[in-house]
């Protein structure tokens, strides 16, 4: 099994929260809060997550609260497990640009919440459901939550996902 450790960014201004939009292999679009793999280069989950959000959207985070949550998805099919540990931007600075060298993020926006849980809709459901309840709920990082879910299938477009641990 591949193990990916991957860290996302919780950023908001002016009640708006920051989204991106991924072109995935496959040409599979779907909406996310900013992060990504964290290379071993990093020194932390932190360093790795600060650096991917400058990457993707142009603003450099100068303080993080968290972990919110970690979530675990377990792919046992597709021979990967990715655990990925969500924080909160408590300030930052800058302006959004987006220059990913992975070429994954087209798009950062800061959408209404409105707007943001329409683009979420047809996004991952462990990327859409932890964050849905950390927003209705907005719990502090010392409250930390965990969530897993189990992939079955062994493609994209028809895979099957249960959650099996909530936070």
């Amino acid at each position: 099994m591949k193990e990916f450790l991957v860290a996302g960014a919780v950023v908001e201004h002016d009640g708006r929260l920051l989204l991106v939009r991924n072109r995935r292999r496959g040409g599979f679009v779907d909406w996310s809060t900013p992060g990504g793999v964290i290379d071993a280069a990093d020194a932390s989950p932190r360093a790795g997550l600060t650096r991917e959000v400058e990457e993707e959207t142009g603003l450099r985070v100068l303080e993080w609260e968290g972990p919110l949550y970690d979530v675990v998805a377990v792919a046992t099919d597709m021979g990967w497990t990715m655990r990925c540990e969500v924080y909160r931007a408590l300030s930052f600075e800058g302006t959004i640009r987006v220059d990913d060298p992975d070429g994954i993020v087209e798009e950062a926006v800061f959408l209404s919440a409105a707007e943001a849980a329409r683009r979420l809709a047809e996004s991952l459901v462990w990327v859409r459901e932890p964050l849905a309840e950390w927003l209705a709920e907005r719990w502090e990082g010392a409250a930390r939550r965990a969530y897993r879910y189990e992939l079955r299938g062994r493609e994209w477009h028809d895979f099957e996902v249960l959650r099996t641990a909530a936070g």
